[in-house]
């Protein structure tokens, strides 16, 4: 298998904006291109789009062959969407990582895009209510908040955490995004802002929830030998793993503790040849408080049940052991699902060329990315290395 490394990359701005399906797709094309410089459309051989509900939210299906003809773009070796999801961004670079590994083709750009806010806040919550198992969970009643309320209650029960200790998940995040311009919220947050915050399925306030986030990412990936053609500062993917485990909610495999991350995460720190404790950045799946502190037990950053303790004491903080979601996450960034796998790794590969500004994390060398779907049933990982 050939090595591909991360060649440029772009972003819309996250957030509720006025712009279109369209609108977004063109922006973060736009600024993908603008970083490489030595690259022109018609270089890009392979194209994936990924985008988790087109038809519900911009009432658009065969998103692919729209999105590379609005870039411009005449892939001649692959294209295609992905939907997986939370993890469809994600999912979308592991497909591009493959082909090109594979010998498919050499050079594949890959886009995200959602547009989740509508006129009427009510159709996006409908929307949304497809993405659990609708015959058994959704029409019960069940949606992502009350699952991971669920999550964090069992979790409070077995290990003692705390709602201060989920609460400072929120905090760190949003101060993080206040340095990032492309997030959806730019101010930070007090620990008795998220703790006072309006109840959204307890214990979990509206603060230790993301919110629905229109925006779109764009990276452009390359085989080893094009990749130093087009850019002194490749970022190499090192490694990956995915792993999955039920879906509906009776057969979910994992409340506090999530087996199907652990075999993604040995997987993907087994290929490249390292250990949690060599990953210096992280960007995780924060849709909610509790998913950071589980991620941080069940990555290998912490002892299971130590992920209260682990933020609270700032481990996952700058000069802390890793510093965790220095782009805001998902929290403070925002989650546009197809696009937020994207964006994360955007942000490994800015930290990794040492160009994250006022993020910057010292001296960064290894950096993961990490996505769930669903009922914390399927994880994607990713990691980064620059050489």
């Amino acid at each position: 298998m050939r090595r591909v490394a991360v060649v440029a990359g772009g972003l819309a701005k996250f957030g509720v904006r006025q712009a279109s399906y369209r609108d977004l797709i063109a922006e973060a094309g736009k600024a993908c291109f603008a970083q490489a410089e030595d690259l022109r459309p018609q270089d890009i051989e392979g194209f994936i789009l990924s985008s988790t509900m087109p038809e519900r939210f911009a009432f658009q299906t065969h998103v692919a062959p729209m999105g590379a003809e609005i870039l411009g773009i005449r892939p001649n070796r692959l294209i295609q969407r992905v939907e997986n999801l939370c993890a469809s961004g994600s999912c979308g670079i592991r497909t591009a990582y493959a082909a090109i590994a594979a010998g498919l083709l050499d050079v594949a750009m890959v886009l995200g895009v959602e547009k989740m806010n509508m006129p009427d806040p009510v159709e996006g919550f409908l929307h949304m209510a497809a993405a659990p198992d609708r015959e058994w969970d959704s029409t019960q009643g069940l949606s992502a908040p009350a699952f991971f309320a669920l999550v964090a209650k069992k979790h409070m029960r077995e290990y003692g955490t705390t709602e201060e200790q989920l609460a400072l998940v929120s905090v760190k995040n949003h101060d993080n995004s206040t340095h990032n311009p492309y997030a959806h919220f730019t101010k930070p947050v007090s620990l008795e802002q998220v703790l006072k915050g309006r109840p959204i399925s307890s214990p979990l306030k509206l603060l230790d929830c993301s919110a629905m986030t229109d925006g779109a990412a764009a990276i452009i990936l390359a085989a080893e030998d094009r990749a130093r053609e087009m850019t002194g500062k490749p970022v190499f993917i090192l490694g990956t793993g995915q792993a999955a485990g039920g879906n509906n909610l009776a057969n979910v495999p994992g409340w506090t503790t999530w087996p199907a991350l652990k075999t993604a995460a040995a997987a993907a720190y087994e290929m490249a040849g390292i250990k949690p404790r060599d990953v210096d950045v992280a960007e995780v799946h924060d849709c909610f408080t509790i998913s950071e502190i589980i991620e941080y037990e069940d990555l290998g950053f912490c002892e299971k049940g130590k992920g209260g303790a682990f933020i609270a004491e700032g481990k996952s903080r700058p000069g802390g052991e890793v510093v965790v979601n220095p782009s805001g996450g998902l929290l403070g960034r925002g989650h546009p699902f197809g696009a937020t796998g994207i964006a994360q790794a955007l942000e490994i590969v800015a930290q990794l060329r040492g160009e994250a500004g006022d993020r910057q994390v010292l001296n960064a060398k290894i950096g993961l990315t990490h996505n769930l779907s669903g009922m914390a049933t399927e994880h994607t990982i990713l990691i980064y290395g620059r050489n």
